[in-house]
Parts: C-alpha cells; sequence; structure tokens
C-alpha cells in the first residue's frame, strides 16, 4: 500500500507526513514511537481516504491477532467506502493484509479467499520491487492456505470465501519443487535458483503463471548442470499434470 513510496499521495497531507515519520521510527527501531505517530495519523485522518491510510499502519503495531485483524477489516472497510482511483492500487495489498490476519486467527478458508482476491487484482501493482513483492506475498498466501482451505472445502468445516478460479500446483508438486529449491540453496546453484525462483515465488494459479514456472524449470533442465538425481526428480516436476 502506501510503503512503496507513497506513490499517488500527497506528500503534504498531515496523514502522510506523519506515516512517513512513523515508517522512519520503523526503520529505526523505535516501534513505540511508531506507533505513537500512527495513532496521530489516525487522530487527524479527516476522512475515508486519510483514516484508510492511518488503519494499514496501525494494523501493523497491534498486540493480539483479534486487533490486527479488527485494524485491517477498518482499512479495507474505508477503501470501499472511497470506492476511487486512490484506493484502486491499494486492494492488493489489502487482501494479502486481510489473508495473513485470517491465517493468524487459525481460518484457512478465510484466509485462503482473500488470498484469492489479491490474486484477481494483481494486475493492478505497479512494476517494480512494490509489486513483486505483494506479487509473492499472494504466492506465499494461497500455497500455504490451499490444503487447509481444500479439507474445509470437502467436508470438515465452511468453506467461506474461496474460490477455484486458480490453478494449484498440488501439494505433492509444490513439495518436489520445494525440496529442489533447498537443495539449490543448500550449495549456492545460483543459477537454478535465478531461473526458477521468480516464477515460483509469483506463482498465482493462472495459466500463464503456470506457463511461466515449467518454462523456468524446463530451462534448468535443459541445462543438464544438475546432478543426475535432480535432473531426474525435476524431470518428474516438469512432466506432472499440474504443469501440464
Amino acid at each position: 500500500m502506501a510503503d512503496e513510496g507513497n506513490r499517488g499521495m500527497d506528500p503534504d497531507l498531515p496523514v502522510v507526513r506523519l506515516c512517513v515519520a512513523g515508517m522512519e521510527a520503523e526503520a529505526d527501531g523505535r516501534a513505540d514511537a511508531a506507533y505513537e505517530l500512527f495513532r496521530q495519523a489516525w487522530d487527524v485522518a479527516r476522512d475515508d481516504y486519510e483514516a484508510c491510510i492511518a488503519a494499514h499502519y496501525l494494523a501493523r503495531h497491534q498486540s493480539s491477532p483479534e486487533e490486527t485483524l479488527r485494524w485491517n477489516q477498518e482499512c479495507l472497510d474505508r477503501a470501499d467506502l472511497v470506492a476511487d482511483e486512490r484506493v484502486r492500487g491499494f486492494y492488493p495489498s489489502l487482501y494479502v493484509n486481510m489473508g495473513r490476519a485470517h491465517q493468524e486467527q487459525g481460518q484457512p478458508a478465510l484466509a485462503y479467499g482473500y488470498f484469492v482476491r489479491a490474486a484477481e487484482r494483481v494486475g493492478e501493482l505497479p512494476e517494480g520491487q512494490y509489486g513483486d513483492w505483494n506479487r509473492f506475498a499472494i504466492g506465499e498466501g494461497i500455497r500455504d492456505t490451499a490444503p487447509e482451505a481444500a479439507n474445509i472445502e470437502t467436508g470438515n468445516g465452511p468453506s467461506e470465501g474461496t474460490s477455484p478460479a486458480l490453478r494449484s500446483l498440488g501439494e505433492d508438486v509444490d513439495t518436489r519443487i520445494r525440496e529442489l529449491l533447498s537443495r539449490w540453496c543448500a550449495r549456492a546453484d545460483l543459477m537454478a535458483l535465478g531461473l526458477t525462483l521468480p516464477a515460483y515465488l509469483g506463482y498465482l494459479g493462472t495459466d500463464e503463471d503456470r506457463i511461466r514456472l515449467r518454462a523456468a524449470l524446463h530451462m534448468v533442465h535443459s541445462a543438464r548442470r544438475l546432478p543426475e538425481e535432480e535432473q531426474a526428480a525435476l524431470g518428474a516436476v516438469i512432466g506432472a499434470a499440474a504443469l501440464r
């Protein structure tokens, strides 16, 4: 959200100035000072747009999962009330925060639903590190919550917020890819990691993501630089139905 350098925000707004000062306090390790600055931003907010910005930062400094969820919900509610171009680019990050908050509450189906909604809005993210960070956070959230959400959906409880729109890698394929990545990390195989990590971390389940991940894995496989066992394991992953 505002972490991307306050793109599109008026730097002269008191709320923005206070939040920037709060981020500087965070960077200096002064958590209490940061909280007070974000609280001041909330107190001086004059409308839903400014309250949305302040609530985003306050959510990061709560002492319980319940309060974190409450402030993230407040932030999202205020963005919905604004409902114009000023908040359009906020939504992927807002949904990620809601997903993580529901994870902390032990609600994987609700969390998964928010990560899916974030993935559906990923095209609204700017190019660059901020957009990449959010895409990776969405991908991580989907991978972490999809198995539990699927279990709930098949009979262990309600599945509010889930969506079949994204094509999951499947737990088995995902585990095998993670095992290969762990091996490459252990021996610092930078070429293999450099080719595959962006495609894996940014995998959101679309056809484009699947093609990009399969192409990255295939490039590593085609180079024939891996130990024989890993070469065979990678070939099996590439041939898995989830990547076809």
